[in-house]
């Protein structure tokens, strides 16, 4: 399981002192790059290899609100992988506290925006996310 901790910085919160809704799509962004580069499987090697990843679709439930200071453990996971998309999973907690859960979809494109099999470009992939 990999965990990547983010603690809440005052300009993430909103004039109510929560962290704003649109901070946690950051948040899985940065989680994300963070376990890809951990497993072995970067966006600076995937890019090198003439592959790039849009997110295509995010899902996101709110559960509890967080605040400045609060520090968020959001676990990163596989969800499904095919040769053309990747769903990627978050769980945020706050201590105890399952504060938002979320996937994000992304496909695998070619520079020029095309469609492209990540077993025929980086096959490397589909074995760094076993």
């Amino acid at each position: 399981m990999f965990v990547y901790r983010h603690k809440v910085h005052y300009y993430e919160t909103d004039r109510m002192g929560v962290t704003h809704h649109s901070n946690y799509i950051r948040f899985m962004e940065e989680a994300r790059v963070a376990y890809l580069e951990a497993i072995g499987a970067g966006y600076s090697a995937m890019e090198a290899s003439g592959i790039i990843s849009p997110v295509i679709g995010v899902e996101a439930s709110y559960k509890h609100t967080t605040t400045f200071d609060d520090e968020i453990d959001i676990e990163v996971f596989l969800r499904s992988m095919t040769t053309f998309k990747l769903k990627i999973g978050y769980v945020m907690r706050c201590g105890d506290k399952v504060v938002f859960e979320g996937t994000s979809l992304h496909c695998f494109l070619n520079p020029a925006g095309k469609p492209v099999s990540i077993a025929d470009h980086y096959p490397q992939f589909r074995e760094h996310m076993k």
